[in-house]
């Protein structure tokens, strides 16, 4: 019997399981069927602001086109809306009503925006004030686009990632940008304080003013008033702040959900093991990760498991990278770990340059990098991620050895060939240094292994990985 396998979803998540489920031949013996709920093919959220920047056209994040799923049998629905699921019939509904069968469900739902609560945002129809922007999907996009020509002067709410972007997006864009972020310092999520404080300094000197340990509480004719006095002028309110698992599917479903749907180690729901959820809106063991790394990840556990694998998710690898003009930051392990002291136990080996605005810190318990964190520099990041993926036990000078940057060493060219095959190139995809130097072009890299089209931070690397490949070939 064909097995049929429904996706809810077509972002990042949703497109690498279709690609692993159609590298492992499941699309020639079942029958898979991707709901879409935006009109547009799926696409690379991570580079929205690389679109807002200027430095990519819209069709160019484009993960998969639909020409694609039709080549391997795959059926894509965009503009395709579920509203529930009835688990006794197995088969999801519609918001026209029609009624799609499913032997396996994949909730790959991601995650919603919420409004940060800021009187005036939302104005008596009910629309968002014609200042204010989300940032989360391809039409946010578009419409920021079209606002910034006419724009002087911008604030965006929100010191994480996605907040981080977009300011230096709409700065090299020549729109006066300012951040507010309620925390004491920026990326308070995955960095320390003296991270955060290297990278405002970094913000600052590239022309971005912030205000941290202030919230933003009104938006008046006069501009966004803070908690601290301060009214800032603006003709762009862009929201980064503030966003949850979009979890209501399985909810109305009965599946248990915390912050996400709860999952095993086979990334099946508690309650059925019909039903499984990756990506954003997955929580395995108490934790979401928001992340790109781990949802890939997830995809291909799920993908191996639908093939009949038996694979299973432990939910170790975390990993995040900021993908902005000017920003380089790269985080590795628990937050818990790189956000605050080193538990017992473990040490803290550091190296920093606060006036270059670099610094590069890993925990250290029994000898294996358990955490990393590096801001303005991530010329060691292939090593130090292959060290922490692989648990590899470290000698009493090798840690001080893995954070050496370029100053002391070679060029990044250099440091490029330098690469053992099995280093990690792409942290987004799991791409070594071997499988780029298979390939004979970026664009071959890319479609094969998926490298770049994740975070975009690892192209410079694979570019010249492939360059001095070709080199190395006799004419």
């Amino acid at each position: 019997m064909t097995e049929r396998i429904v996706v809810v979803g077509h972002g990042m998540a949703a497109v690498r399981l279709v690609e692993e489920l159609v590298a492992r031949g499941v699309h020639r013996t079942g029958h898979i069927t991707v709901l879409g709920e935006e009109p547009h093919p799926p696409y690379n959220r991570i580079l929205l602001s690389a679109v807002l920047e200027g430095t990519h056209r819209p069709e160019a994040i484009t993960l998969r086109s639909p020409e694609w799923y039709a080549e391997h049998g795959v059926e894509l629905r965009l503009g395709t809306r579920v509203v529930d699921v009835h688990r006794e019939a197995r088969e999801v509904e519609l918001a026209d009503r029609q009624l799609v069968p499913y032997d396996r469900l994949v909730l790959a739902t991601g995650s919603i925006p919420t409004l940060p609560p800021i009187r005036g945002l939302v104005r008596v129809d009910g629309q968002l004030h014609e200042k204010v922007h989300a940032f989360r999907s391809l039409d946010d996009c578009a419409r920021l686009e079209r606002a910034v020509p006419s724009a002087r002067r911008a604030v965006v709410v929100g010191g994480g990632l996605l907040g981080l972007q977009v300011a230096r997006a709409l700065s090299v864009r020549g729109v006066e940008t300012e951040i507010v972020e309620g925390a004491e310092h920026l990326l308070r999520s995955h960095v320390d304080e003296k991270s955060g404080a290297i990278l405002r300094r970094s913000l600052t000197r590239l022309g971005t003013t912030v205000y941290t340990g202030a919230r933003a509480v009104r938006l008046t004719d006069d501009g966004l008033r803070l908690d601290n006095g301060y009214t800032l002028d603006s003709d762009l309110i862009v929201l980064t702040a503030g966003g949850r698992p979009s979890i209501n599917l399985a909810r109305r479903a009965g599946l248990s959900t915390r912050r996400g749907v709860v999952v095993e180690d086979t990334l099946a729901s508690v309650d059925d093991e019909r039903i499984h959820a990756i990506g954003d809106c997955a929580e395995h063991d108490g934790r979401t990760t928001g992340f790109v790394p781990p949802a890939w990840e997830q995809a291909e556990i799920l993908a191996d498991r639908l093939a009949g694998g038996s694979a299973n998710y432990d939910g170790h690898r975390l990993v995040a990278r900021l993908r902005a003009t000017g920003l380089d930051v790269a985080v590795l392990g628990d937050p818990d770990l790189t956000t605050g002291p080193a538990p017992e136990g473990a040490e803290v080996v550091e190296v920093a340059n606060p006036i270059a605005g670099s610094r590069r810190r890993l925990v250290i318990r029994d000898g294996v990098v358990v955490a990393a964190t590096l801001v303005g520099d991530l010329s060691r990041i292939g090593l130090i991620t292959q060290a922490f993926d692989r648990g590899t036990v470290l000698g009493d000078h090798e840690p001080g050895a893995l954070l050496m940057g370029y100053a002391a060493g070679p060029s990044p060219d250099q440091a490029a060939q330098a690469l053992p095959d099995d280093a990690e190139v792409c942290a987004c995809a799991g791409v070594s240094a071997g499988r780029i130097r298979a390939c004979t072009s970026v664009e071959e890299a890319r479609e094969t292994t998926r490298a770049t089209t994740g975070c975009g931070g690892c192209a410079s690397v694979v570019r010249t990985l492939i360059e001095n490949g070709l080199r190395a070939v006799p004419s």
